[in-house]
């Protein structure tokens, strides 16, 4: 089975630099356009089915997958974002003032932290996984997984048998498109962050939250 790990479309919480984690916040005008262009150009995948997050910026993304492919999306729970409790809705700048020291160690040993109020990412990793294992059983050669930042960055490093401290190894940007493949010998990491559809695909911009 082909997987493909798509980060939802920028949503105005992204370009602020807000932390978001479980606050439903829908895609902005960008994010609208780069789900479309991203749908467009994955027209050309045969998917057999479309996976997301329950979240509104990961299933508005996931339509205009689906709808391409005349396909349902399917929502799974586990494939929601971090939570970042208290951190949601703040800033990088209110986070470093109200809790000193935590996001330097967020960024150096993220496997270490848990958010006030959030969840660890080892939390993380038994969810999504739990997620994936029923889209994997569910079948098909090619699907599609609709999903954020941190649980793209988990199962990388879990399906690539790297520690979860690894997690800022991986840039995964708003509307790229990710590919493993599952197979008997385990997971084959085939493309990462592909943004092919974008007008400028080399250029990322500066990630200060999630």
């Amino acid at each position: 089975m082909r997987v493909f790990l798509i980060r939802h479309g920028r949503t105005a919480w992204n370009a602020k630099g807000l932390f978001q984690g479980t606050k439903d916040i829908p895609l902005d005008e960008t994010g609208l356009f780069q789900a479309e262009a991203m749908a467009k150009k994955a027209e050309q995948i045969p998917f057999d089915a479309v996976w997301s997050s329950p979240l509104l910026r990961a299933l508005e993304t996931a339509r205009a997958l689906a709808i391409k492919k005349d396909l349902e999306v399917r929502v799974h729970e586990g494939l929601r974002e971090i939570e970042h409790g208290e951190w949601e809705g703040l800033d990088t700048r209110t986070v470093n003032s109200r809790w000193p020291g935590l996001l330097d160690l967020w960024h150096e040993r993220p496997d270490e932290v848990v958010m006030p109020g959030g969840e660890s990412l080892e939390n993380v990793r038994v969810r999504v996984l739990e997620a994936m294992d029923v889209v994997f059983d569910k079948g098909g050669e090619s699907v599609a997984v609709v999903s954020h930042d941190a649980v793209i960055k988990v199962l990388l490093c879990s399906w690539l048998g790297l520690p979860l401290g690894a997690f800022w190894r991986f840039d995964i940007a708003n509307g790229s498109i990710t590919g493993v493949e599952k197979n008997e010998a385990g997971f084959h990491l085939f493309l990462l962050g592909d943004l092919s559809w974008s007008e400028n695909p080399y250029e990322r911009e500066r990630q200060t939250s999630l």
